[in-house]
């Protein structure tokens, strides 16, 4: 056992934090261990902190190398620690930050995969993470290797090292937000090490120099839809680091960065808006690239939690795929669809659980309920994933055997997916949103619009809500006056009326407008649910108002109706010129036929145009030609 590191804090104590390697099994296999006292001061006194010189810079601070001076009564030591010197903050917020930092504190001491905290202290005005210093990084040894690739079976091992460490961050409630290959660590065994315990979520909502640097939430290149808009477009959950961990292993196996040489909004308009996938440079094995496909699914409740992925990288790195027929072509080609609805497996099923057939995601159509309400009574126990379960229905005498995804939990009536409403009213927030998901206890996480994060509380606290489905036509209530975005209106003021083209997770909808145009392209806005109503052509009273809402939806409607009448009005113009020039010519050419006198033929003519009256032409006349013209 060997002590790597001195105390957190500056104050002398009868007891010493330490790091120290554990031997497992073989001398190549160690596992990294802190030990020291229950109460641990993250405070470091800013005059045993000497800065040495810088040696990176990232979007939230710099990182610098410094001395750490430890002195106790019986030793004078000193050692190196990096420390990563955060951006200003004003300071009324600093017992904010300081409040959330002793947090993560606590929770990151004893992680083996996570990098060894010291505490935070402060240089020249501004906050200062120390930390273990390491020699290198992921990014670092990439850097000195041919085209930036590393090889597959170091790209294995060191994917399950990292799966590890953000998951168990994961499990002691911490959002990481920031994975990227410079901010993988490795020791001195050649273990990947997270340099990264979610500075992100820390500063994020303080005020910074530059602000956009923080409302991202992350370093663009490796971030998810939902980083970039967390209170519209999220919330953040454990599966938005499944999107920064899938594209640093991509770059880790091909040497490019994802969306290399695009500005921040040009990746906002891919990733977000246009939801462009990064580009797979490898044939990988099956099980790695089922699981990092379905990490980048726009929607993130369709992705694999990190246990998930820990369990692929463990089963492939021990394979040795050079001498197994891997392809290593490095032509790159678009991102393969996942096969595994990863979204199925989040819910563990217990025998005595409550269940029904699984509705389909955001769908009107109405499917029929194989299992309207059953009880689960015996499962397989091989434990695979969509493994058979027996579920007793009343009024069937023999269980039914289904697969495990087909079915859905059921807890207190509520189950995943379910739209629902807040009792208690909070304007920042939108009352109604989604469920994401339902403890036994009945603890419930919903996504709700205003919220970076799933809001947590009670299924006592929640009702059910209208559900709405993609294709539905939707319009703002007559009572919401000021709606949350901004909604489009038509000719006199009236708000227009829409059709729902996406919802996200957080129960926002994405609203399209056909019949109106901005440069070509169709209007689209978003909408909280809770201040919108769905609207059907059955519900339109009257022939004007079907026509208007008819209108709304289909651009082609008004343009259609112009077009007929303008066709109409040119036919009927074309068919009256006809009409009044072709007596004339006709009876000029009677009178070069007959070779008559001219003066008794003018006075025929006049006698007959007295005598004959004008009649219409048919109605087929007016819209289309009077026939084939005569030949010769």
């Amino acid at each position: 056992m060997e002590k790597t590191t001195g105390m957190a804090g500056s104050q002398p104590t009868d007891t010493e934090s330490f790091e120290y390697m554990l031997l497992e099994k073989d001398p190549d296999h160690y596992r990294t261990v802190f030990s020291g006292p229950s109460q641990i001061s993250p405070w470091i006194d800013p005059a045993v902190l000497n800065l040495k010189h810088r040696i990176g810079r990232g979007p939230f601070g710099d990182v610098w190398i410094a001395t750490h001076h430890q002195r106790t009564e019986d030793y004078d030591r000193y050692h190196e620690v990096a420390v990563k010197m955060l951006h200003p903050v004003r300071d009324d917020q600093l017992q904010v930050f300081s409040a959330r930092f002793d947090e993560v504190f606590g929770k990151c001491q004893g992680l083996g995969n996570v990098c060894f905290l010291h505490g935070i202290s402060t240089q020249n005005g501004r906050l200062c993470i120390a930390m273990k210093f390491y020699e290198g990084s992921i990014g670092d040894k990439m850097a000195r290797l041919k085209g930036g690739r590393l090889p597959l079976s170091d790209v294995l091992r060191y994917g399950a090292d990292l799966a590890r460490g953000v998951l168990d961050l994961h499990s002691r409630g911490i959002f990481v937000l920031n994975l990227k290959p410079c901010n993988f660590l490795l020791d001195d065994h050649d273990h990947a090490v997270l340099g990264d315990f979610g500075i992100p979520s820390l500063l994020f909502g303080l005020s910074l120099p530059n602000p956009e640097l923080i409302q991202r939430l992350g370093t663009p290149n490796y971030m998810a839809p939902e980083q970039w808009q967390p209170n519209i477009r999220g919330p953040i959950s454990y599966e938005t680091d499944s999107w920064g961990f899938a594209c640093s292993i991509l770059e880790m196996f091909s040497g490019v960065q994802p969306w290399r040489g695009k500005s921040p909004d040009e990746i906002y308009q891919l990733v977000v808006l246009k939801k462009e996938k990064p580009i797979f440079p490898y044939n990988l094995p099956a099980e790695v690239e089922n699981v990092l496909s379905s990490c980048f699914e726009y929607d993130f409740r369709d992705r694999p939690l990190m246990s998930d992925i820990l369990q692929a990288f463990e089963s492939a790195k021990d394979v040795d795929y050079d001498n197994n027929g891997w392809d290593s072509s490095e032509n790159p080609r678009a991102v393969v669809p996942s096969h595994t609805n990863w979204s199925h497996f989040k819910d563990k099923l217990q025998v005595g659980d409550k269940v029904r057939s699984r509705k389909v995601k955001n769908s009107c159509t109405p499917e029929t309920m194989e299992i309207p309400d059953g009880t689960i009574v015996g499962m397989e126990e091989d434990g695979e994933r969509d493994s058979y379960i027996l579920v007793r229905v009343h009024g069937i005498h023999d269980p039914l055997k289904v697969h495990s995804s087909t079915v859905e939990r059921v807890t207190y009536g509520f189950a995943a997916g379910d739209w629902v409403r807040l009792r208690e009213e909070d304007k920042k927030r939108s009352q109604v949103g989604i469920l994401h998901s339902i403890d036994r206890n009945g603890t419930v996480y919903v996504g709700l619009i205003g919220m970076d994060t799933l809001w947590k509380g009670e299924y006592s606290d929640l009702q059910m809500a209208e559900a709405y489905c993609v294709g539905q036509f939707v319009r703002l209530r007559t009572n919401t006056s000021s709606p949350r975005f901004e909604w489009p209106r038509k000719r006199g003021g009236v708000f227009a009326t829409g059709r729902i083209s996406q919802i996200l997770s957080n129960g926002c909808l994405v609203v399209t407008f056909p019949g109106k145009f901005s440069l070509g392209e169709v209007c689209s806005c978003l909408a909280d649910p809770s201040e919108v109503e769905v609207v059907s052509f059955d519900k339109c009273d009257g022939v004007v108002k079907k026509y208007e809402h008819l209108e709304d939806f289909h651009w082609v409607v008004r343009p259609l109706f112009i077009a007929i009448g303008f066709f109409t009005a040119m036919k009927l113009g074309i068919f009256v010129g006809k009409s009044i020039t072709r007596p004339r010519s006709r009876k000029v050419a009677s009178v070069s036929d007959q070779g008559g006198d001219p003066q008794k033929v003018q006075q025929q003519e006049v006698h007959s145009s007295v005598g004959t009256a004008w009649l219409p032409p048919p109605v087929a006349n007016m819209l289309f030609r009077d026939g084939p013209a005569p030949s010769g």
